[in-house]
């Protein structure tokens, strides 16, 4: 890595006119140089606006020193068992334009990392995965990209293509500007069907761990570990399936976040639109919510807020939930098990309890939802497809 970095210098220093000018025409945050940004990936650094198609070199291990935007028509391959390690801060961050691909290609033998630039690093080191697409959005809305608003989402292709994604792992995401702006693991924006996301670990990331803005696109074995705020949210009319989903809080874990939920879903983005058409129609099957820490009942306790989950379900402002065969367990606290909150009528959810500490309500008694069920005999997601994570559960 030190020869990678000492060869991009020189190369900097050559360029220095060109890379270090905010606003000039060859600079690569701005994307006008083709040819720069594929030279600066064959010394080993990810920067700047990808407009046509670039294949990463399998062995090499990857700087991104800033932001990578693959833009309309441009395509990022990713072979497998490449590393990417990401400089710190909410600027350095991987994302896919509407007409843009991504390739992640890794196998369950060297899956495709995307890390911190430094051993231990903190939760919310840099940005994460950001895809923007085509699909549909409540309202038959588009939206703008909380980090720019530049970049648009939405649209009426339910089987919008944004490439292919397998055997990920994102490690301390979720940097965030301020407390209203800030990246998750993975971001799914108006995302659609035709995109392929499989076999993705998710670990020690701010914010959310994975969150769908609208869009139709379907997960498929998804562990996520230690986030801070939700493990898996929805909002904004995403209407795809999760599939095979584990979310784990540690025994050592703590929470940053007010109200941290397992499962959050919203019908519309924020509740400000409850007439749109097409609010969050959505189905979980299999999944797991496990919390390790030591019980905590007293309400009053300092630690309180730190060391209990809000929610393990949240379904509210119009969304439409079905949860096939969910789990929850450890020794951990919540203060509600499953919260409806203005959920659809429709919501179906059948969830066995095996936690050995609630601090409040089951079920929303104001809901009364009949398709809605706490009940014996679900066995969750299970732990053997996430081998190749290395993860010890």
């Amino acid at each position: 890595m030190k020869k990678i970095f000492l060869s991009f210098m020189m190369f900097a220093v050559m360029l220095a006119p060109v890379v270090l000018t905010s606003c000039g025409d060859d600079d690569p945050e701005n994307g006008d140089d083709r040819e720069l940004v594929h030279k600066l990936a064959e010394e080993g650094v990810l920067l700047g606006k990808l407009k046509d198609k670039l294949e990463l070199k399998a062995g090499t291990e990857y700087a991104l020193t800033g932001s990578f935007i693959v833009e309309e028509n441009g395509e990022l391959h990713i072979p497998a068992g490449t590393v990417i390690k990401a400089n710190e801060g909410f600027g350095n961050y991987i994302l896919v334009l509407q007409g843009g691909k991504i390739f992640v290609n890794g196998t369950a033998q060297a899956p495709v990392t995307m890390t911190a630039n430094k051993a231990n690093a903190a939760q919310g080191h840099w940005g994460g995965l950001i895809i923007n697409g085509r699909a549909p959005l409540a309202g038959g809305t588009t939206g703008t990209t909380e980090i720019n608003t530049d970049y648009k989402y939405g649209g009426t292709n339910v089987a919008d293509n944004s490439g292919s994604i397998t055997y990920l792992k994102l490690e301390y995401t979720g940097a965030r500007s301020n407390a209203d702006v800030e990246h998750n693991g993975l971001t799914l924006n108006g995302v659609g069907n035709g995109t392929t996301i499989e076999n993705i670990f998710i670990p020690n990331g701010a914010d959310d761990g994975i969150e769908f803005f609208g869009g139709s696109v379907n997960v498929k074995n998804l562990l996520v570990v230690n986030s801070d705020d939700d493990m898996f949210d929805f909002t904004q009319g995403y209407t795809g399936t999760l599939e095979n989903a584990y979310g784990i809080w540690e025994s050592d874990y703590s929470s940053t976040e007010s109200d941290p939920r397992g499962v959050e879903a919203d019908g519309n983005m924020d509740g400000n639109f409850p007439d749109h058409t097409g609010q969050s129609d959505f189905t979980i099957k299999n999944m797991t919510i496990e919390l390790k820490l030591a019980a905590l009942n007293d309400k009053e306790h300092p630690d309180f807020k730190k060391k209990t989950m809000q929610d393990v379900i949240l379904i509210r402002r119009g969304a439409k939930a079905t949860i096939e065969n969910a789990l929850v367990k450890g020794t951990g606290t919540t203060q509600d098990v499953i919260d409806l909150n203005g959920a659809n009528a429709a919501t179906a959810i059948s969830l066995t309890n095996q936690l050995t500490s609630v601090t409040d309500k089951l079920i929303n008694p104001e809901a009364g939802l009949a398709n809605v069920k706490i009940e014996d005999g679900n066995a969750g997601c299970p732990t053997d497809i996430f081998s190749w994570t290395g993860y010890q559960f």
